[in-house]
């Protein structure tokens, strides 16, 4: 299947599928996100939410062609990786064949962009080879903040998290390949087109990419946005932010900024149609989904 793709500009933004996120992760991802809450946000229905109410979440990554550069934004869970959590672990999905027909074939990438150092955002960072973890992208440097590296080097993690920095952070960071950037306030150009705001709040260096080309932008949002509900909703919070209220906080500076304007939002776990236009509701906020190809298809 080919990859949806949308034209921010001369940049190209494909969807590269990984794996629908299960029923039950809804529930505790976003506890507050109940039945009744969906049922006062209609336009969730029926590709956000089905009829019953459950929340549909998928985890994918976006490859942007940007001026010549193939940058990869996230990697994902990644496959046959011990994880705590039974629906990242040992996942045996067709990522890297789907990313490879994309044209973003591993060796070609040159640029991954991890917004935080979450589990389901940096496990195709490595691939198994030789019974050891190594860079899947092996001609690329690999992007975070230095607020999100320091995080996580000066706290202390349970085992799972350690086992993920071992299998899928460490071996980038001794291959040469991990460069940490410093990101003001106003942000920090990586590339032409490309720049990193912080969007602090679920991790503390967290960060969203911005896109811009021609006159146009977009924004790709980590998880300072889980999922449209948020967008209804914004004061709901996951259940690892790390910082709730400052998760909260930021939510609303984005999608405030971004209500009423043509920037392209991509949701890191939105299922499809996954982009769209913020446009304001009753107080609130909602997404009016653009299809693969640009355009508004639901006002």
């Amino acid at each position: 299947m080919q990859a949806p793709a949308w034209s921010v500009g001369h940049h190209t933004v494909r969807r590269i599928d990984e794996t629908a996120l299960p029923a039950a992760t809804g529930p505790w991802l976003l506890p507050g996100a109940t039945a009744d809450v969906v049922d006062r946000t209609a336009w969730l229905r029926p590709d956000f939410a089905d009829e019953e109410g459950v929340l549909r979440l998928a985890s994918h990554s976006f490859a942007v062609e940007a001026d010549g550069l193939r940058v990869l934004v996230d990697t994902g869970i990644g496959n046959g990786k011990q994880r705590a959590n039974p629906a990242w672990h040992d996942l045996d999905s067709d990522y890297e064949a789907r990313l490879t027909a994309a044209g973003f074939a591993p060796e070609a990438v040159d640029l991954v962009i991890l917004t935080h150092l979450h589990t389901d955002h940096v496990g195709w960072n490595t691939r198994s080879a030789g019974g050891s973890w190594v860079p899947t992208f092996p001609n690329a440097r690999y992007v975070t903040s230095r607020t999100e590296w320091n995080y996580w080097a000066g706290v202390e993690m349970d085992e799972a998290r350690r086992q993920m920095f071992r299998d899928s952070v460490h071996p980038v960071r001794d291959a040469g390949l991990f460069d940490l950037v410093d990101v003001a306030d106003v942000g920090a150009d990586i590339a032409p087109g490309l720049r990193l705001l912080p969007v602090p709040g679920h991790t503390p260096g967290q960060v969203a990419v911005e896109l811009s080309s021609e006159g146009e932008t977009a924004l790709i949002t980590g998880d300072s946005i889980h999922h449209p509900v948020q967008m209804g909703h914004p004061e709901l919070g996951s259940c690892v932010d790390i910082a709730p209220e400052l998760a909260a906080r930021t939510r609303h500076r984005i999608l405030d900024s971004l209500a009423g304007t043509s920037t392209l939002l991509f949701g890191s776990h939105f299922p499809p149609p996954t982009a769209g236009h913020v446009r304001h509701e009753g107080g609130a906020y909602r997404l009016a989904p653009a299809a693969p190809g640009g355009g508004v298809v639901r006002g």
